[in-house]
């Protein structure tokens, strides 16, 4: 096999599409303390920008409060739950991003509902009132929580109007006007705050041209637009789950593309993009979610997307979630980075990996993106198997990913006189670290080796760092004891491994280290390389620990 050489010089930014925005349950989950504790790990460990889920107009989130008592007519909007989870969320620094849905009962046109929650589906019965609620809601925000900060807060009008589950009769003419009253009353608060839509899930590319034209002939308020990602196709029940066939990741990709080459040539082709959505199964009972193979799946996703659209959030932070009632089990193939109780799972983990990484690329492959820190100098290789999706051979046991990796410029090395000296002149920052084993660095005692570069490794496949895996092997218990969360909780940690490996001379004058990676089945690899600054003293002789004379 081949090995890549990684080229010294780099090719791009990251950046941080893959972290602005994360899904969750409906609004009024977050009131529970397993969804804040769950969001505070995830905030620790990930630190995503802004949170996005349905639910803030629905009943149970207690806005909209018509009353007609002893002669008193009226309507009252109550915050007393928006503000604790907003509260909540800016103290854990993330941001709301506000999808206005669904309908308030008492506002509603029609019975209709979605989910065990019973979240209104219909049209308002009187578009003034909603245009008043709307308003309603944004002026208590602005007042709470500033103008200057609510403006940072996208806006979405409503989720998924193409599907009739989710929009009664997937009336698009219904949609619109929902959004063009939507939108300017939202304006009629502050200019600036932005709002955008359809907020489509994956198939309504129909949809697109007459939006477009609907907003540009209008003059409809539209800052962004935004839409959904998913790659299975239809659920195969099962009691309490369901199977799926799923598409290649490169579909996820494609979708996020698709709505910019749809709206070529009009107004709303340069607006910012947001998958507002996105995940391997649209179904919260699915259990490709728990697996390794997820995390497998998304990591091209993760890697590639931020080149794509502005940001693309994943469905969803916790398995504290209820769209198809309360689950039977800690491990339901729940949308989840996290099951109830915080237990990690693998898709968690590329999250975090990918929260190590530096910002500057140096190389992107089918099988890996290799970064590097701008001010540490730090590298960073995130490795994975690829995968195809249900059309795809099985994959094999093993992966290997061999590269050249460079870690720092050794044309000009630098010189350490001891543990206490700073660095002197030399090419670049990482080299002043770098014991050139010179008579000086002898003198003060220092062993004088060649240049080294320390490498932690972190592993998730089918058998490490995979809570489903440990959780089946233990007879999947619906609910765990205390001791068997422990023990799921320290299987569910990536194996970590530490080593250290020599610095060469390229061809190109950059210091390297060779990597040769093997990824256990369906495993996402994170390898941290730094440059080694060498202080053991001279006179120790690890050999000599246990007491015996050296050979």
């Amino acid at each position: 096999m081949n090995r890549t050489v990684v080229p010294a010089g780099s090719i791009g930014t990251l950046g941080d599409a893959w972290r602005a925005c994360v899904g969750t349950g409906r609004f009024n989950l977050a009131l529970r303390q397993d969804y804040q504790d769950s969001l505070a790990l995830v905030q620790r460990e990930i630190g995503f920008r802004y949170i996005r889920g349905h639910g803030l107009l629905s009943d149970d989130a207690g806005v909209h409060r018509p009353f007609d008592v002893a002669g008193h007519r009226g309507t009252r909007y109550a915050f007393t739950y928006v503000d604790q989870v907003v509260d909540a969320y800016l103290s854990l620094g993330i941001k709301p991003f506000l999808e206005l849905g669904f309908m308030p009962e008492a506002l509603a046109s029609g019975p209709d509902t979605v989910f065990w929650w019973r979240g209104n589906i219909t049209p308002p019965r009187d578009h003034a009132e909603w245009a008043r609620l709307v308003r309603a809601v944004l002026r208590h925000l602005v007042d709470r929580y500033g103008l200057d900060e609510v403006r940072t807060w996208p806006i979405e009008v409503w989720n998924e109007p193409n599907l009739d589950v989710f929009w009664k009769d997937a009336d698009q003419d219904a949609y619109f006007r929902l959004y063009e009253v939507t939108a300017r009353a939202i304006k009629d608060v502050d200019a600036s705050l932005p709002v955008g839509g359809p907020v489509l899930s994956p198939g309504a590319d129909d949809w697109w041209e007459p939006f477009a034209e609907f907003v540009t002939s209008r003059d409809v308020p539209i800052d962004f637009t935004s839409f959904h990602a998913y790659t299975t196709g239809p659920a195969e029940h099962v009691p309490f789950g369901v199977y799926q066939t799923l598409k290649p990741p490169r579909n996820l990709l494609d979708q996020f593309a698709r709505p910019k080459e749809l709206l070529a040539g009009t107004p709303l082709a340069d607006l910012p993009a947001h998958v507002s959505e996105f995940n391997s199964s649209y179904r919260p009972d699915n259990p490709v979610h728990d697996t390794a193979y997820n995390a497998a799946y998304l990591a091209p996703v993760l890697a590639g997307g931020g080149d794509l659209v502005d940001s693309f959030a994943y469905w969803t932070f916790s398995d504290v979630f209820e769209e198809v009632g309360i689950p039977t089990s800690i491990l339901h193939g729940g949308f989840g980075m996290l099951t109830h109780r915080q237990l990690k799972k693998p898709t968690y983990h590329l999250y975090a990996f990918m929260a190590r990484m530096g910002g500057e690329v140096l190389a992107r492959g089918a099988d890996h993106l290799v970064t590097r820190d701008p001010a540490s100098g730090r590298v960073t290789v995130l490795a994975w198997q690829p995968v195809g999706g249900s059309d795809a051979p099985d994959e094999p046991d093993r992966h290997e990913v061999r590269l050249s990796v460079p870690v720092l410029s050794v044309s000009s090395p630098t010189t350490t006189t001891g543990a206490d000296s700073g660095p002197t002149a030399g090419s670049g920052s990482a080299t002043s670290d770098v014991p050139s084993g010179s008579a000086a660095g002898s003198a003060a005692g220092l062993a004088t080796t060649p240049a080294r570069a320390f490498l932690l490794r972190h592993d998730v496949d089918v058998e490490h760092g995979n809570v489903w895996h440990a959780w089946g092997e233990m007879g999947r218990p619906a609910s765990p004891s205390s001791r068997q969360l422990d023990l799921l909780r320290e299987t569910a940690e990536p194996r970590r491994t530490a080593a250290s490996a020599p610095i060469v001379s390229g061809h190109d004058g950059a210091g390297r280290v060779d990597l040769d990676l093997t990824l256990g089945r369906h495993g996402v690899t994170l390898v941290e390389i730094d440059v080694v600054r060498d202080e053991t003293p001279s006179w120790l002789d690890d050999a000599r620990i246990l007491g015996r004379t050296p050979a």
